[in-house]
């Protein structure tokens, strides 16, 4: 099979596209022939070599896609032919790879390949942290950081179904009329007094912030309102300053971190909240917006582009 690897860290010119031996299930796998491949920014972190990553060299990275099943356990559930996709299982940048049973998740037939690789990781992702993380209400204050983004489109579409007013932050004006046009009601860039005007948006701050930039978290708990939260996912712009327990108490404002991975707890609820993101996705409540799909062969020029912030929602590799 073809794969987009790589043997040591670096720059995107660092990746590979070349043969490598088809994996081999194990007992409680199938083999999946993958048609779109979901690219996140934690892809970056891995070829860089500052995240956690699976395997040896050459390594795979990569854990989204959607595709066709070509062999299944025949209790599985799962037969040859079978549409599916997976957020969490390594390896993905390839044309085949063997997925645990347990997290393939079966393709409704309106949801095409490229919609699910583009919607599960990202879409489950700000289904939990408008959900699970801090439960929007109806009437709040919400900030969304890197709002133009996979997440931050679908999260700011989120928080506004759910009923809270949503402002949104962006890098370039252009990006801002796309925050706008997903539904927020403001947008704000980051060379501006942000702080400020979030704080004005929610009257003396916001009710909550979702932050997945990392070094704005110290500018994200000032944007917030005393007793308000910040769930802090990511750290696209670099790791956050230390924060001071103190200013916790003393302003009586709450700190949480989110991750995916301790939300998907097994097949059923992985499943169960995959149908409810399929339904909303169906109902017209999200619009998923795929900002451009690469040749898995040039993964990267796809690299590159969701490096230099000049993507707005998901880049796609496409075997």
């Amino acid at each position: 099979m073809k794969a987009l690897c790589f043997d040591h860290f670096g720059a995107p010119d660092v990746l590979q596209y070349r043969d490598l031996p088809d994996p081999v299930p194990g007992n409680h796998q199938a083999l999946v022939q993958t048609a779109a491949i979901g690219l996140n920014f934690a892809d970056i972190y891995r070829r860089k070599g500052n995240y956690h990553l699976r395997g040896k060299p050459p390594f795979i990275a990569g854990y989204e896609a959607a595709g066709t099943v070509l062999t299944a356990p025949p209790e599985s559930g799962f037969v040859a032919g079978q549409r599916v996709g997976f957020a969490d299982m390594p390896f993905a940048n390839a044309e085949r790879v063997a997925v645990d049973v347990d997290k393939l998740i079966a393709l409704p037939d309106d949801i095409p390949f490229g919609t699910a690789a583009a919607v599960l990781l990202q879409g489950l992702t700000a289904q939990y942290l408008a959900r699970d993380s801090h439960g929007v209400r109806r009437g709040e204050s919400i900030l969304v950081h890197a709002a133009a983004g996979g997440v931050g489109l679908l999260l700011t579409q989120l928080c506004r179904a759910l009923g809270a007013r949503v402002i949104g932050m962006t890098s370039s004006t252009a990006k801002a009329q796309q925050v706008l046009d997903a539904g927020a009601d403001a947008a704000l860039l980051y060379d501006e007094d942000w702080v400020a005007a979030a704080r004005a948006f929610g009257g003396a701050g916001v009710d909550a912030v979702y932050d997945s930039v990392g070094a704005t978290l110290t500018q994200s708990l000032e944007a917030t309102r005393i007793g308000g939260h910040v769930v802090f996912y990511g750290m696209a712009g670099g790791d956050p300053a230390p924060v001071d327990p103190r200013l916790l108490m003393d302003t009586s404002k709450t700190l949480t971190g989110g991750d995916l991975w301790n939300v998907l707890t097994g097949a059923e609820e992985r499943r169960r909240r995959a149908a409810e993101l399929f339904g909303w996705v169906r109902d017209g409540l999200l619009k998923v917006h795929i900002d451009s799909r690469f040749p898995l062969a040039e993964g990267a020029l796809a690299h590159a582009r969701i490096e230099s912030r000049a993507s707005s929602g998901k880049v796609l590799l496409i075997p």
